[in-house]
């Protein structure tokens, strides 16, 4: 009996003991086997998030390409970086941005991409970054109805010859394309500024003004808007009715623009192409969009055109924007801090 009851102890020990190194080599075979899931998905984790940091800073540097105005920068950096050496004229630029710093409280700059446009940019993007909201006289009428006004109501056929921008075309499409971008100014105007959140208005106008169609039909707008006061003054001159601002007969008085074709065909249809706004036209943007235009003219410091407002006859309750210029035909956006 006691032989049997140690053979049964001594069977289940060893089918125990069995059994155990079966579990054993599944356990050891199943830790193994979590260990190398664990690092697995460590390395899976560390790619994936290596490549989600790449195509954040990819998506970041192409946003920053296409962008059209940039982030801001520190003012005296950006003049110590432009403008190195001891040339004469490199020693008044830092002069007039130390004098920009130091009596103007301008600590930043935001640079505008430098092509035609730049000046209606540098002025379009503060109006709708600051949510300056339509000027009165937008207010009180439909601008969409301007190019069609132009066309039937007042017989200027001569607007198919209408060029936009570097896309050089004229032709019967004209009317066409000038309603899409009179859509574009005053369907973009209106959502930017009706937004009250200051962050939210500015990525909005980070993705409007990083997409070229888009923003080039706001300035053909801005263009034929001009366009369409010239003319509305030259009509006034002609039948006397009422008296207009003399910024009109400064224009007129331009041997290049002394009628609106002549206006149109030397210089709006240029704009954006190969040349940028004179200021004549400087004078005529600020008056149109109901803003006084202050800009610091980096290349007339220490004279009295150092600093110019466009135009120079404004209304109180006007706003303000600024611009900074180093040639009068590139601008920058100056930015103050107290």
């Amino acid at each position: 009996g006691r032989y049997e009851v140690w053979s049964w102890k001594t069977a289940s020990k060893e089918s125990l003991c069995l059994m155990w190194q079966k579990v054993k080599v599944q356990l050891m075979l199943s830790m193994s086997f979590l260990t190398a899931l664990l690092w697995y998905c460590r390395r899976l984790y560390s790619f994936l998030a290596q490549l989600l940091k790449r195509w954040s800073n990819y998506l970041q540097r192409q946003l920053i390409r296409n962008l059209s105005v940039l982030p801001e920068v520190d003012l005296l950096g950006y003049s110590a970086r432009e403008w190195k050496g001891e040339t004469k004229q490199a020693k008044q630029m830092r002069e007039a941005y130390e004098e920009l710093f130091r009596s103007c409280h301008i600590k930043y700059l935001r640079q505008v991409r430098r092509d035609n446009y730049s000046v209606v940019r540098a002025v379009l993007f503060q109006i709708f970054s600051q949510g300056i909201p339509f000027p009165s006289w937008m207010k009180e009428r439909d601008i969409l109805k301007l190019p069609e006004k132009l066309l039937y109501s007042q017989g200027c056929n001569w607007i198919q010859q209408y060029s936009f921008g570097p896309e050089r075309y004229t032709g019967p499409n004209a009317f066409g394309k000038l309603r899409k971008c009179m859509e574009a100014l005053k369907t973009n105007w209106a959502e930017i500024s009706a937004t009250r959140d200051h962050e939210e208005r500015g990525s909005m106008c980070s993705t409007l003004f990083s997409d070229e169609s888009k923003e080039y039909k706001l300035y053909e707008a801005i263009k034929f808007i001009m366009l369409y006061e010239v003319v509305e003054a030259y009509e006034q001159i002609k039948s006397r009715d009422e008296p207009v601002h003399n910024l009109f007969s400064l224009l007129f008085a331009r041997d290049s623009s002394s009628d609106p074709l002549s206006f149109m065909m030397n210089h709006l249809n240029s704009i954006g192409d190969s040349i940028c706004l004179d200021q004549v036209e400087l004078f005529l943007l600020g008056y149109l969009l109901e803003v006084k235009i202050r800009v610091y003219r980096l290349h007339r410091f220490n004279t009295e055109e150092f600093q110019v407002n466009y135009p120079d006859e404004y209304r109180r309750e006007w706003n303000e924007i600024f611009l900074l210029t180093e040639d009068d035909h590139y601008y920058h956006i100056p930015l103050f801090r107290t």
